[in-house]
């Protein structure tokens, strides 16, 4: 096969896969094991991992390496094949999840996945997780399949991650998106025990991580009011107004939309300067 037409068929499979191409992918398209590595010793191709391949005209990306390792899991299968498929299939989860949701500061040394079934692998890099995920706990961010922001937390909860480092993450996902409490909650439940909480209670410990970063009821209550106090005299907010406030953020321990409150804390907390006199409500 000339190269052009090897360049060509690799280029075709890479351009719906971040410009990304496996061995096997190459293979089925008759580029031979050979040809690829003539391809990158030449510098058309670079090589991510065994068997993985970056053109090397196309951009390199925060999530090469996650992007390679999962195609790499099934590697004769497209990317938008295995999408489809989901929550069947390896989906980016634990650490890894985090970091590709944006949330958290965890480093994520190794890629993690969970799988539907057992699996092992050679690869020091990555570990495999077995359970067989629900529809709800999968979604897809940068192309790739991921666990839920719900399924993450508990996730990190499981796999004995500090506390702390989990309540940040669960912090700036409240700060950016919508959080499923409820289904949180269910998913905390069976961990509760363990750390320290009456058995299956996930309120409790929810409740405990939403404590260590300040978003328990007591802390935005006290945020709400300090807010309030300083958008008063800027007639942003009239007492009633303020008091309706308290009354919410009151009510947030038995509700379910307490990320939507975290967020209107915020953008509340924003609009007020923090150098404005405080005056009693």
């Amino acid at each position: 096969m000339k190269r052009s037409v090897a360049l060509r068929l690799l280029a075709e499979v890479a351009a719906s896969q971040w410009g990304l191409v496996t061995a096997a992918q190459a293979g089925a398209r008759g580029v031979s094991h050979l040809m690829l590595a003539r391809l990158a010793d030449a510098g058309d191709l670079v090589r991510l991992a065994h068997g993985v391949y970056r053109d090397a005209g196309a951009p390199t990306s925060e999530h090469e390496e996650l992007r390679s390792a999962w195609l790499s899991i099934e590697p004769a299968r497209f990317a938008w094949e295995r999408i489809q498929d989901r929550p069947e299939g390896a989906t980016v989860s634990g650490e890894s999840a985090a970091r590709l949701l944006g949330i958290g500061d965890f480093r994520a040394i190794r890629h993690e996945f969970t799988v539907p079934r057992r699996r092992q692998t050679q690869r020091p890099d990555v570990r495999f997780r077995t359970r067989a995920l629900a529809d709800p706990d999968v979604t897809v961010r940068e192309g790739l399949p991921v666990t839920s922001i719900e399924r993450t937390i508990a996730d990190l909860v499981e796999s004995r991650a500090q506390l702390e480092h989990v309540a940040r993450a669960l912090r700036d996902a409240m700060r950016r998106e919508s959080v499923d409490v409820d289904r949180l909650t269910a998913l905390l439940a069976p961990l509760a025990a363990r750390n320290g909480h009456r058995k299956e209670d996930g309120r409790d410990l929810l409740q405990q991580l939403l404590a260590t970063v300040g978003l328990d009821q007591q802390s935005l209550i006290k945020q709400l009011t300090r807010a309030t106090r300083r958008l008063l005299p800027m007639e942003v907010v009239s007492p009633t107004e303020a008091q309706e406030l308290k009354r919410r953020a009151a009510a947030q321990s038995e509700s379910a939309d307490i990320a939507d409150l975290v967020r209107f804390v915020e953008r509340l907390s924003q609009l007020a300067p923090a150098n404005t006199s405080e005056r009693s409500t």
